[in-house]
């Protein structure tokens, strides 16, 4: 198990983040009135670069960014973070942005306008070589076209590098894509439609349907498919064993889920690049993301190394 510092490469996402917590999760066409309302610096890409360099890890974001107010805060925030500035792109459309309600026990209604997201491209990808060649891990996620992530990734294999994809918002990935990939993590909902993509009959929860899905996946190019479960924890299945790990749930009072996700993908990230086991790696996740529930807001509460090593020790 190494402890040195890990090094990243997030294929970022910005999306300028504004919740506000209800009574209650409304029905269609119903206004509600609300009982706080927050704006902060978000977007899967940028969570997931805030939590693994909260976790001191060294970590490259390339992220595109409109010429707009908003983009003037992602500048700001990815300055407090300790993140550096020089791999983000700038373009005349507006800034990612979301909206999202946060209900009494935590669970989300969300809404994203990518944005500048959706204008990262190949290019701006192989201007980033070097940083990718660099990185122990490359991750990425789908609030950005799949043309780049391809290239990253095809990139960091050649460089014997790991790759991570989040396919969040979910859409199929192309046979490409997941043939340059190592680890895919989804959660249920996810997992479900990972499942009818690939065409997996059973539903994902029964022990065939996840036999299946397992060898679909595996046999397009992946080595690992990790499933989180939210209050049922999470599950990773190995194509060199038949075993499934499964990591239980930390019990913790959720406040808000919002970037619960993110807070696993960096922390397995994280730990992935140390080369931990894969039952430490689960378990360190699952702790990131329960801290993460635990909390309000997103960008200020992605936990440190310290504070993971700290709910789960044995």
């Amino acid at each position: 198990m190494s402890t040195d510092a890990a090094r990243l490469f997030v294929l970022g996402s910005f999306v300028q983040a504004c919740c506000a917590d209800v009574a209650r999760l409304p029905q269609p066409g119903e206004s509600l009135r609300a009982t706080r309302f927050t704006a902060e610096p978000g977007g899967k890409g940028f969570n997931v670069a805030v939590g693994a360099r909260r976790q001191g890890a060294t970590v490259d974001c390339l992220v595109a960014i409109g010429e707009d107010a908003f983009g003037a805060l992602a500048e700001a925030a990815f300055d407090v973070a300790g993140l550096t500035t020089r791999l983000i792109r700038r373009y005349p459309v507006p800034t990612g942005a979301g909206v999202g309600l946060i209900g009494p026990d935590g669970e989300t209604l969300v809404a994203v306008a990518p944005g500048a997201n959706l204008s990262l491209s190949v290019a701006d990808v192989r201007a980033a070589e070097a940083e990718i060649a660099a990185a122990d891990v490359v991750t990425a996620q789908f609030e950005i076209d799949e043309a780049p992530i391809a290239a990253a990734f095809e990139i960091a294999r050649r460089a014997g590098r790991r790759t991570v994809l989040n396919p969040s918002p979910f859409h199929a990935p192309s046979d490409a894509l997941l043939a340059a990939t190592n680890v895919v993590i989804v959660n249920e909902r996810e997992a479900w439609d990972l499942a009818a993509a690939l065409e997996v009959e059973g539903g994902f929860l029964s022990e065939t349907a996840i036999t299946g899905l397992r060898e679909a996946l595996f046999a397009r190019g992946p080595e690992l498919l990790v499933v989180t479960l939210g209050a049922q924890g999470a599950i990773a299945c190995r194509q060199d064993a038949d075993e499934i790990v499964r990591q239980p749930a930390f019990k913790v009072a959720a406040v808000d889920t919002l970037g619960a996700g993110d807070a696993f993908v960096a922390a397995f990230a994280v730990a992935l690049a140390r080369d931990y086991a894969l039952g430490d790696i689960m378990r360190r996740a699952a702790a990131a993301g329960a801290i993460v529930a635990a909390r309000a807001g997103v960008f200020g509460s992605m936990p440190t190394s310290a504070e993971i090593d700290h709910l789960a020790a044995p």
